[in-house]
């Protein structure tokens, strides 16, 4: 922590995060000059495939801002993050806050990290009493299901959010979240629909939120998903856990830029308000202190990533649909 602080890698960067909000305001709009330039046409999906590649990028930035990373206000922070979230991106704030915030506590412990709870996906071999669920032909296919499963991610989100929303018990700003929601989907499809005949406006709305799911997962599934999973009794210390269970993904610039910054996702860990630009920097000290205490520091690259998580999610599938055969038994853990 002291070199990271020395080094000033904890300063706000609020000239780059500026920049970046311009450039991602000028897509938008250049997106949606094209939406209304080309009316009631089937050209349209590709507008719609560039609206849910923004729509992303504002969930990242989004993302960064709910970490703190943007403002030297939190409440400066925190309000751009809920506006990006409800009025951009159509996600509850505090639903996303909620879980995020759980998962960055417990990254990769079972029964702790709700990332790697059991959905239609298993995402460790740590299930007693559910085995029997799965068939053995989807769960050693699983890790090739992610991906396809990842296009219905957006809708997942969006219906989360409001269930969350819903729900009883206390929620921070609820119904300003739900109003900020209404507003956005409201004005969304009544465009879409005003614009649109039925037909393309379902086929634009249904490419949207695919590239947006797929974008969003195929951006956080390389980050945990193949690493090792801790018992939820484990003991192991913040670095150790944070750096054992994380990992992070190799190209530069482009990738930096693609991931919203969560290439570099030990860094992003440890150092959670850590704004994107410093996060290179911060690697490389990083690195070399997990190599002076021997904790192993995982990266690889992007397309690598993407295969390592298939076939780990096909060997858990296995085990799941199996339990006599279990080729992760005991593996992964501290």
């Amino acid at each position: 922590m002291t070199l990271i602080k020395e080094a000033g890698l904890l300063e706000r960067s609020r000239r780059y995060y500026l920049v970046l909000l311009t450039l991602l305001a000028v897509s938008g709009a250049g997106a949606w000059v094209a939406f209304f330039l080309l009316r009631d046409s089937w050209l349209q999906l590709a507008v719609a495939g560039a609206l849910g590649v923004v729509f992303t990028q504002f969930a990242l930035l989004g993302h960064e801002a709910a970490h703190l990373q943007v403002f030297s206000s939190r409440a400066a922070n925190e309000w751009t993050a809920r506006l990006l979230a409800t009025l951009m991106v159509g996600m509850s704030y505090a639903y996303w806050t909620d879980k995020h915030s759980r998962h960055h506590a417990r990254p990769n412990v079972v029964n702790k990290d709700p990332d790697i709870a059991p959905g239609a996906i298993i995402f460790h071999n740590e299930l007693p009493g559910k085995r029997g669920r799965f068939s053995r032909a989807y769960g050693k296919r699983q890790g090739y299901l992610l991906f396809p499963l990842l296009l219905f991610l957006g809708w997942t989100l969006h219906i989360d959010s409001l269930k969350y929303l819903l729900r009883r018990g206390p929620v921070k700003f609820r119904w300003l979240e739900l109003g900020l929601l209404g507003l956005r989907f409201g004005t969304y499809l009544g465009i879409l629909f005003f614009v649109l005949s039925p037909g393309v406006a379902a086929a634009f709305i249904t490419v949207q939120v695919a590239v947006f799911g797929l974008y969003m997962g195929g951006t956080f599934a390389p980050n945990h998903k193949g690493m090792p999973i801790l018992p939820e009794n484990s003991r192991a210390d913040f670095l150790t856990r944070q750096v054992l269970t994380s990992r992070n993904i190799t190209g530069g610039k482009f990738v930096t830029f693609f991931m919203g910054g969560l290439n570099y996702q030990i860094e992003h860990h440890l150092f959670p308000d850590m704004p994107r630009r410093h996060l290179r920097e911060a690697s490389n000290i990083v690195k070399a202190h997990c190599l002076l205490l021997d904790i192993p520091y995982t990266e690889t690259g992007l397309m690598r990533s993407y295969s390592i998580v298939i076939q780990y999610l096909n060997k858990v599938g296995l085990a799941a649909a199996d339990p006599f055969t279990c080729p992760l038994a005991g593996q992964h853990r501290p």
